[in-house]
């Protein structure tokens, strides 16, 4: 192809032009139509937190009380593991309990016996004691007599004897008393052993009638079931799920905005939703995070053209109160749209709020906001 050297000058700024244009026109296919200044929007799906119920230990599933589908409250049974093997363990603990307090009790008396033991002993050291001193005078008064020849030598050798045998009897019964105490001491470190075993005893049955009350799986928040993944019969290792709820009080929309929206768009701002599926409904919603770092822009969310782009993820939550009243139409995973103020300027009127009225509630429009 022959041009002439003016029109090969200017072919450079000719393809810029051109992919300018593109870029414009895959921008405005991209981004929602007939929106005012003011507003921006970008597409998400609906979402909602999903709570994995699961056997905390292995075992057989001896029921399942729900079915797909079904709305629960917090604490309502979902699901029973079967306890026997538990609940014998149980039996073991609590045998063991009763004997670790029988032999406390026995203990206990062994303790008072001892004791009256060292009192009986105490007293006949104090017998010995005495009678080692009568010995002594008695020695020395033998003594005195048997110099001036009053008495004869014999008798000094009998007292001596007697003084032995007192001090003797006096040490045997401290040696005694020494014993007696110590069988005190041992008793009650037995009995602080028997307290020990009493409370590992105890330790073992709390933890036996935890895993028993864990046997029984309940909702941890109200919900709706989205999937039984367990049936009556099943054996499941630890960990292993039975049922999956869906919270739908808490439902939330994330979308991408660019930087030059989402650096306006304030925690707690208003937001409006539009599914895809009830494309006449705008739901209301609040902004509860906006993304503090950017990121690329998701395949799903833009053009190839615009991928390089930088955006910043926002998250919408739809207001608890407002779901509870149509909790039979709430369903995760519905594509739509989200918007959001960037200024102060009002809400168009085709996106203000438009929701279904509640079961029993007379029909009345919504205001525009």
């Amino acid at each position: 192809m022959n041009l002439p050297p003016r029109w090969r000058s200017l072919l450079p700024y000719v393809i810029a032009a051109v992919i300018g244009i593109g870029v414009v026109v895959a921008w405005r296919w991209a981004a929602p139509d007939g929106l005012p200044e003011g507003i921006a929007g970008g597409n998400g799906r609906i979402e909602a937190t999903t709570i994995d119920v699961a056997a905390k230990t292995g075992g057989r599933v001896l029921a399942v009380r729900v079915r797909e589908g079904d709305f629960v409250s917090a604490g309502d049974e979902l699901a029973r593991m079967d306890t026997q093997s538990l609940e014998a363990q149980l039996r073991g603990a609590q045998a063991q309990q009763r004997q670790a307090r029988t032999a406390r009790a026995t203990l206990t008396a062994l303790v008072r016996q001892r004791e009256q033991a060292v009192t009986t002993v105490a007293s006949l050291v104090a017998q010995r004691e005495a009678e080692a001193a009568l010995a002594e005078k008695e020695l020395r008064r033998t003594s005195e007599l048997v110099s001036q020849n009053f008495i004869s030598p014999q008798q000094l050798d009998a007292a001596n004897a007697r003084v032995q045998a007192s001090r003797a009897a006096l040490s045997a019964a401290k040696s005694q008393r020494i014993e007696a105490e110590s069988a005190v001491l041992t008793a009650r470190s037995q009995i602080v052993e028997s307290e020990a075993a009493i409370e590992t005893a105890q330790a073992a049955v709390d933890r036996i009638q935890v895993e028993i009350a864990d046997a029984v799986l309940r909702a941890p928040r109200g919900g709706r079931v989205q999937t039984v993944l367990a049936q009556g019969g099943e054996v499941l290792a630890g960990g292993g799920r039975v049922v999956s709820l869906v919270d739908l009080s808490d439902v939330t929309m994330s979308f991408f905005l660019p930087e030059t929206a989402a650096g306006r768009v304030a925690i707690g701002a208003e937001a409006r939703l539009v599914l895809d599926a009830a494309p006449d409904l705008v739901i209301p919603a609040q902004v509860d995070f906006v993304a503090s770092v950017a990121q690329f822009t998701p395949k799903t969310v833009e053009t190839e053209s615009e991928r390089q782009k930088m955006v910043f993820k926002v998250r919408a939550r739809v207001d608890p109160v407002l779901l509870g009243q149509h909790r039979e139409q709430v369903k995760t995973g519905l594509p739509g749209m989200a918007y959001v103020r960037t200024g102060d300027q009002p809400w168009p009127s085709n996106l203000a709020v438009k929701v279904p009225q509640p079961k029993g509630a007379a029909s009345a429009p919504a205001p525009a906001q």
